[in-house]
């Protein structure tokens, strides 16, 4: 095994590695969903769950007991080293870590985990996480959408080709098309904020749900139990628990939330290869550093890879969902333990992952370059077709069949298209239009209805009512604006 020199010891280099953690996420969230938050929040819970009891009178739960869990609410190396000896002993880690904690919290060993199953700390651990994700995330995709409103405003009235099956269609404006991207991100917004703000805490409900083993520490008094949730919440800044439970939080819950990042997925896929394709067509391309090489071999290239790699994150994201969706399927009763394995990879991450798409995102938007000649060029090209729609408008404005001027277009359309494709000639649909006597009518119109603005609908409006100032996508950022008018625009290592 390679090692970092004489006498060192193992390289990481030698184990495999994450590259969510190593490449793409924040280290914000990195650390969040790290072992040591993990294990220090069971401590916390620990903690939180005797000082409880203790308020609600169980005396057996000493003042000093307390004094020494939060003295070690920290798991160090050298507890997580007790802690895989225990494992390895019990083959269970929640007690391994009971007994770790005991022996740096001596007169606090008999009572920690007092009352409680597993999931006491698992699920709330979780519950705990998956808020506090949602709240490094949220602000983060504030972020995006308000970079995209900027760019739509600013190019709110450059016509650009839209494309209907990825074919050339009706124009509409550069702006437009970021503002469609906001909208659908602002979606992603209010989906999350949505189930954050619903998830409540498991709490301590004993074994299967029945809170039995509470009832039998409170003698009997159920309103004792509930009085303990209602301080486990307070202190955990939940508004309540759930009010079913079973050994477990129902895994709905995290179905709900996997619908909503996953959502993000989807989204983030389909703006990534939009500007995948308008690299393709040199309208638009993502930010290219001064010494960044696109390809290894042919270095005139400037291949779009943060949008590549957003695709690729979001197609892994969106698998999440499914996964999810199997593991509250599979769940047998009360609960099976075939939930814990799958999970304890799949929620960190799919948290990780969005982290990781909305700060590609944002260092894509907030860098964007847009190339109006060749966008103009483009338009120029297509703008014959593109007014076709208004000449037969015109034509029946004078009496002339509707049914009949869309044959006539239609006919010619063709002839000039193959001109273009068969003969690689420039587009000369007016040309025969001019020639036609059938459009004898509206000659003398055709010039003046060959300028693109004429042809954007009301692209400019709809972009300043959404993406404007006191627009719908400021009010929906505008919670976050603070926090992330702090930050600065996330920067790609790789």
């Amino acid at each position: 095994m390679a090692t970092h020199g004489k006498n060192a010891g193992p390289s990481p280099y030698d184990t495999y590695q994450t590259s969510l953690t190593a490449r793409y996420c924040s280290p914000q969230m990195a650390r969040l969903f790290s072992q040591r938050s993990r294990h220090s929040q069971w401590r916390r819970l620990w903690l939180l769950l005797a000082e409880s009891e203790r308020e609600l009178g169980i005396e057996t739960i000493t003042p000093e007991a307390l004094e020494q869990m939060k003295q070690h609410l920290e798991v160090t190396d050298q507890d997580f080293e007790v802690a895989k000896v225990e494992e390895k002993i019990r083959r269970h880690d929640v007690m391994a870590h009971v007994h770790a904690f005991g022996a740096v919290a001596p007169a606090a060993a008999g009572i920690i985990h007092y009352g409680a199953t597993s999931c006491f700390v698992t699920d709330n651990a979780e519950l705990i996480l998956m808020r506090d994700a949602m709240d490094l995330l949220l602000p983060r995709l504030a972020k995006v959408v308000s970079n995209l409103c900027k760019l739509a405003m600013e190019w709110k009235g450059t016509p650009t080709l839209a494309y209907t099956h990825l074919q050339p269609a009706q124009l509409i404006t550069v702006g437009k098309r970021a503002a469609q991207w906001a909208q659908d991100l602002v979606f992603d917004l209010e989906s999350i904020e949505h189930v954050r703000n619903g998830l409540l805490l498991r709490g301590a409900q004993g074994t299967t749900g029945t809170q039995a083993s509470f009832l039998e520490i409170f003698g009997g008094d159920g309103a004792k139990c509930d009085q303990l949730n209602v301080l486990l919440c307070k202190k955990t800044d939940f508004p309540a628990c759930y009010d079913v439970s079973t050994q477990t939080y129902t895994r709905k819950v995290d179905l709900l939330v996997a619908n909503a990042i996953c959502g993000l997925g989807a989204t983030a896929q389909k703006i990534a290869g939009d500007i995948r394709h308008l690299a393709s067509w040199q309208e638009a391309e993502e930010p290219f550093e001064v010494n960044q090489i696109g390809s290894s071999a042919m270095a005139f290239k400037r291949n779009p890879m943060r949008s590549e790699r957003v695709s690729s994150l979001a197609r892994e994201l969106l698998s999440k969902q499914a996964t999810t969706a199997n593991t509250l399927a599979a769940q047998w009763m009360e609960r099976s333990l075939d939930d814990s394995a799958v999970r304890r990879m799949d929620l960190p991450e799919m948290l990780l992952l969005a982290d990781a798409i909305i700060g590609s995102l944002d260092n894509i938007t907030d860098g964007m370059v847009i190339y109006p000649k060749v966008i103009a060029s483009r338009v120029r090209e297509q703008l014959p077709f593109m007014c076709t729609e208004n000449i037969i408008m015109k034509l029946c404005a004078k009496g002339i069949s509707r049914q009949e001027a869309h044959e006539q277009i239609r006919v010619l359309s063709h002839q000039a298209a193959g001109v273009v494709k068969l003969e690689g000639k420039p587009n000369d649909l007016i040309d025969r239009i001019k020639a036609t006597e059938f459009f004898q009518p509206i000659w003398a119109d055709i010039d003046d209805m060959l300028r693109p603005e004429l042809y954007i609908g009301r692209s400019v409006e709809i972009v300043e009512r959404y993406c404007g100032p006191g627009g719908v996508a400021e009010k929906k950022i505008q919670p976050y604006r603070a926090i992330f008018e702090k930050s600065v625009t996330t920067e790609l290592n790789v």
